[in-house]
């Protein structure tokens, strides 16, 4: 399918996100925070640490350990969702750690832990995506030392078109092939710290969804990049 015919039902071209919003310091008791929107999803993360790992038993003696928590809040969807931990909170916990840890210093923190908890308030696809996002953005702004920002983005395939940002009509796309979704994390120089397929896809077609995701993640970069220099003009004044 030619991409000037392709037609996205919210009318955005095929290499087009959604409006990003990015805060930092929304959760003043945590020691670092953010929010993170692609349109109607929004994630906010907060920081807790560098503190001491318990039980003891966990503690690793040569480096720090970055534990992760992904809930999505029951009233983020139109159809209530049951709170508290579910299998795929687990697996995206899990996947956040593995996005966010090749960035960090963590080595600087033998035997201590960094708490990072997001929530996703409002849910329209590319969940897991926005709340890496917030989070990268919550430990920048809790002074953790990082070898640079990390951002997240969402590589559709639909039919056989690849789109950037998928929405949560296009995550249920039934049509033709059926719906391929490709979540890319990367550091601002564009490489890749994780990356997942859900979906079938060939190896020009996975060539192309990377170089799509680092255009967009240059994108990310900018918003969230913008976001902490905010936060410090405003501690400047």
């Amino acid at each position: 399918m030619a991409e000037g015919t392709f037609k996205r039902t919210d009318g955005r071209g095929v290499e087009e996100m959604r409006p990003m919003k990015a805060e930092v310091g929304v959760v003043p008791n945590a020691d670092g925070s953010a929010m993170f929107s692609f349109g109607n999803t929004v994630a906010i993360a907060a920081v807790y640490g560098p503190g001491k790992m318990h039980p003891q038993h966990s503690q690793n003696p040569e480096k720090g350990t970055l534990r992760c928590n992904y809930n999505m809040l029951s009233f983020s969807v139109s159809d209530r969702i049951r709170p508290g931990p579910s299998r795929r909170s687990t697996e995206i916990s899990k996947i956040t750690e593995w996005s966010l840890e090749p960035a960090l210093m963590i080595k600087r923190y033998p035997s201590m832990v960094v708490d990072v908890y997001i929530h996703i308030i409002q849910a329209d696809a590319s969940t897991r995506c926005a709340g890496i996002n917030a989070a990268a953005l919550a430990l920048a702004h809790a002074g953790i030392p990082m070898k640079g920002m990390i951002s997240s983005v969402s590589i559709g395939k639909l039919d056989k078109q690849l789109v950037v940002d998928v929405d949560k009509n296009e995550e249920d796309w039934e049509e033709g092939e059926g719906a391929t979704d490709i979540p890319i994390t990367m550091t601002q120089d564009g490489e890749i710290t994780h990356i997942q397929l859900d979906g079938k896809i060939n190896g020009e077609e996975l060539k192309q969804a990377i170089e799509l995701a680092r255009k967009a993640t240059k994108e990310i970069y900018e918003v969230q990049k913008k976001a902490l220099k905010g936060s410090v003009d405003l501690n400047k004044k």
